[in-house]
C-alpha cells in the first residue's frame, strides 16, 4: 500500500472513528485521532497478523497499552476484516462486548488493557517467551506520553534491556497532552530520547503522521540485543482543526454541529488527497 493510499485510508478511518464516538456517546477523541496513523501503518504495512492468522503461534503481537483510545483500534481492526463494520454500531451499548477499553472478547485483541502502565510489562513477558521459544514473532505496544508517569513502565524498560529483547517495539504516541493539560506541566518526562537510551534501548524519533518515517522506524531491525522505542511525535486531535492541540478533546463527544464540521473538513482533505 502506497503512502497516498494510506493517506486516503486514514481520512476514511478518521471519519469512521468520529462516527463510532458519536454513536457510542463516549470516547477519547483527541488521542484516537493522534494514534490513528500509527495504527494504520502497523496493520497495513508492519504487523504479520491477519484475521486468518490470529491464532498462529508465530503471529506478531500488538498490545494497546493506552487502552482508553480503543475506538481507533476498533476502527482499524474492522477495516482489516477482524470483525464486521456493523459491530462498530454497538460500541458502548448495552450488552455489547465493544466497551471503552480493549478486551479479549473482541477478535484481533491480544490483551485486556486500560489500567495505564500495564501494556509494556505484559509485552516484556510476551517478548521473553518468544526468545525462550526461539519464535520469529515481534511484539509491539502503543503507549501514551502521559502514561509514562507510571513507574511500572520504567521497571519494564529495565527488564527489556536486561533480557536483550530485540523482538520488542514500544511506540510512544507523543502528543504532549493528557486529560488535565500539557504533559510537561502535569509530570514532565523530558528528555525522552535520552531517558530511553540510558535504560539501554534503541531509540528512533519520527513524525507520527509521516507514513514513510513510521514504516522505516518500525520495519528496520533494531540494534542487536536492544529493544526498540519509537517516539512518534503526533498532534492530539489530528485532522480536525478545532480539536488539534486542545486538551478538552482528550475525552469528548462532538455535538451534531461539531461532527458535521469535522466531516466537512475531512471530506475536503479527501478531495485534495
Amino acid at each position: 500500500m502506497t503512502d497516498r493510499e494510506l493517506e486516503i485510508k486514514a481520512i476514511g478511518l478518521r471519519k469512521r472513528l468520529l462516527g463510532v464516538i458519536v454513536g457510542a456517546g463516549a470516547g477519547h477523541t483527541g488521542g484516537g485521532l493522534s494514534c490513528l496513523d500509527i495504527l494504520n501503518v502497523l496493520y497495513n504495512r508492519v504487523l504479520k497478523v491477519s484475521p486468518e492468522t490470529f491464532t498462529d503461534l508465530h503471529r506478531d503481537r500488538y498490545v494497546q497499552s493506552k487502552g482508553h483510545c480503543v475506538e481507533a483500534l476498533y476502527t482499524v481492526l474492522s477495516d482489516r476484516g477482524f470483525f464486521p463494520p456493523s459491530d462498530l454500531e454497538t460500541v458502548c451499548h448495552y450488552q455489547s462486548h465493544y466497551v471503552g477499553h480493549p478486551t479479549r472478547h473482541i477478535p484481533g485483541i491480544e490483551m485486556n488493557t486500560g489500567a495505564l502502565g500495564h501494556g509494556l510489562p505484559i509485552c516484556i513477558g510476551m517478548a521473553l517467551a518468544g526468545k525462550m521459544d526461539r519464535a520469529p514473532y515481534r511484539v509491539f505496544t502503543l503507549l501514551g506520553d502521559g502514561e509514562l508517569a507510571e513507574g511500572s513502565n520504567w521497571e519494564a524498560a529495565l527488564a527489556g534491556a536486561h533480557y536483550q529483547l530485540d523482538n520488542l517495539v514500544a511506540i510512544l504516541d507523543h502528543n504532549r497532552l493528557q486529560i488535565t493539560g500539557p504533559t510537561k506541566e502535569v509530570m514532565s518526562t523530558a528528555p525522552l530520547a535520552e531517558k530511553w537510551q540510558a535504560f539501554g534501548w534503541d531509540v528512533r524519533e519520527v513524525d507520527g503522521h509521516d507514513y514513510t518515517e513510521l514504516t522505516e522506524a518500525l520495519t528496520n531491525a533494531p540494534a542487536a540485543g536492544k529493544p526498540l522505542v519509537v517516539i512518534a511525535n503526533t498532534v492530539k486531535g489530528k485532522g480536525v482543526s478545532f480539536m488539534e492541540n486542545v486538551p478538552k478533546w482528550h475525552h469528548g463527544v462532538p455535538s451534531s454541529e461539531e461532527y458535521e464540521q469535522a466531516l466537512a473538513e475531512l471530506n475536503q482533505l479527501e478531495g485534495a488527497a
